[in-house]
Parts: structure tokens; C-alpha cells; sequence
């Protein structure tokens, strides 16, 4: 297993964290290791599974750093402008 820390800046609420720890749970091969405000820290398999966490915590709404692609947060709540 290969450690990686990820930036995930918009995600600072509870609500933002639940997101993303959902998103990321329904990937096999990935074990989270610390969620905060703002980071994430995970044990993943491969690179491509990591690959595969950075899209789906995209798609989930969240600009992870060092991935950019012009995403912004998309949280409907508004908890993560």
C-alpha cells in the first residue's frame, strides 16, 4: 500500500467530509487513513487507484490540489464557497 495526502480545499464542513468519504469508500482498493478539514489522507493499492479516488472525489464536486481542471466546489448546501 502506498500512502497519499491529498489537498481538498473546499471540503471544510462535516457535511463536505461526509461527501467525500462516501465517494471515496465505494472504491475498492483504498483505505482512508485520516479526514479533515481540507486533507485527506489515504493508503491506495496502485496509482491508478489513486487516479481513479481524484475523479470521483472530483466529481463528487471538490477541487483536489495539484489536480487542477478548473473545478470549483459544487456543494448545494453553499457550506464550502
Amino acid at each position: 500500500m502506498k500512502n497519499v495526502e491529498l489537498s481538498i480545499p473546499d471540503m471544510q464542513s462535516a457535511h463536505c467530509q461526509s461527501r467525500v468519504n462516501n465517494a471515496i469508500n465505494a472504491i475498492a482498493g483504498v483505505k482512508i487513513e485520516r479526514l479533515e478539514a481540507g486533507k485527506l489522507a489515504v493508503s491506495v493499492e496502485s496509482d491508478e487507484i489513486k487516479e481513479e479516488m481524484v475523479a470521483v472525489i472530483e466529481k463528487a464536486g471538490y477541487k483536489v490540489e495539484g489536480n487542477d481542471n478548473g473545478k470549483t466546489s459544487t456543494c448545494s448546501t453553499g457550506c464550502c464557497d
